[in-house]
């Protein structure tokens, strides 16, 4: 990392401190979805709906500083910050991801430089090679894949860059191939959904789930979290079909119109982001299901998610709160300025349910 450090004011080396006991919202409303059908929400609606540290202190876990990393301190505004964003920006979280970080950047005066992967594992790879030849400083990843990162983890290492990932974790080591990953607790994701099925189907019936795209650690942990759960409160619920939707709606779709006919008699859906649960919902529409009659648990928070429990047809939304931009850049800042960030920042996650869903709607993204 280029060592031009500049002259700052001494409140900025505190800023790990103050920012990461502090509740901190994104500025600008999400971007709409393609599918959204037209509602709006405001900044103001959105001022409550940024990211919370679970665990804010630095000495509940290990941490790391540019020393321990290696290369030398930095002033953030001085510095270009690469961004790679992994699929395309059709799903509501990555458009709200993406603009949460596009506005934090504008916020703090950053030139930032962007590329989207298109759920294309080996773009991204060269997306990110290429952010380190074009002077990239700093990078922010949200990886699509967990394996495979050696080729960026070794350029990124001989120049001394930085990393920050969010949402999922790259399988690599922390404070020396990157410095932090900020996301949810996806095994407690996982289990709150068990918490949210259990309570619908009153514990008996056979349940169906749809996975994630595999090869990352979000699928894995919200599908242990999700089992172990539902072993442990609730042996009378059997798990009959497990088939990954690759958090698409349209595959969504397809896999529960399959579910429908071979196990007509299904009492529960998990789907592990709400796009393959709205996909899910579009299935038994198809199928002339009624409101309620298969109870749905889904996990991200999304608008029409949330819309979908207030006309009665998903039972419960675990909320991934998915702007990333004011944590991930206070963590850069901190981080360069020479003071510690935790190696795991764990943020925390609200949820959905037919009590709040109506008066929280605003709050979705």
């Amino acid at each position: 990392m280029k060592n031009n450090t500049v002259a700052r004011p001494a409140f900025a080396r505190h800023l790990l401190a103050a920012g990461l006991v502090t509740s901190l919202a994104l500025v600008t409303a999400c971007t709409k979805s393609e599918d959204d059908s037209g509602k709006s929400t405001s900044t103001a609606q959105q001022d409550d709906a940024g990211q919370q540290v679970a665990s804010p202190s630095t000495d509940s876990g290990p941490t790391c500083t540019v020393d321990a990393y290696g290369g030398g301190k930095l002033d953030l505004k001085g510095a270009t910050v690469g961004f790679s964003q992994s699929e395309k920006e059709a799903n509501p979280f990555r458009i709200a991801e993406t603009a949460s970080i596009k506005a934090e950047a504008q916020k703090r005066g950053i030139e930032l430089l962007t590329a989207n992967a298109q759920s294309q594992f080996s773009k991204q790879i060269s997306d990110v090679q290429d952010l380190i030849a074009k002077g990239a400083n700093l990078l922010v990843i949200a990886p699509l894949n967990s394996d495979g990162w050696e080729p960026v983890l070794r350029a990124a290492g001989a120049k001394h860059i930085p990393i920050v990932t969010i949402d999922r974790k790259i399988n690599a080591t922390a404070c020396k191939d990157y410095v932090s990953f900020i996301g949810s607790d996806f095994v407690q994701q996982g289990q709150r959904a068990a918490d949210q099925m259990i309570e619908a189907t009153g514990g008996k019936g056979e349940i169906a789930i749809l996975l994630g795209a595999a090869g990352n650690n979000v699928t894995t942990e919200r599908t242990k979290g999700f089992e172990d759960r539902i072993k442990e409160k609730a042996p009378g619920l059997k798990i009959v079909f497990r088939q990954t939707g690759e958090f698409a709606r349209e595959k969504g779709q397809s896999v529960t119109e399959n579910l429908i006919q071979s196990k007509p008699g299904i009492t529960g859906i998990y789907a592990e982001n709400d796009e393959m649960g709205l996909g899910a919902v579009n299935a038994l529409k198809g199928a002339g299901k009624k409101p309620g009659d298969v109870k749905i648990v889904t996990i991200d928070g999304t608008r029409n998610a949330v819309q979908a429990i207030v006309d009665g047809w998903i039972y419960g939304v675990i909320e991934s709160n998915p702007r990333f931009g004011p944590l991930a850049f206070q963590t850069l800042d901190t981080f360069t300025q020479g003071g510690k960030v935790g190696q795991d920042i764990v943020i925390q996650d609200s949820s959905y349910a037919k009590g709040n869903a109506q008066t929280d709607l605003g709050k979705a993204y």
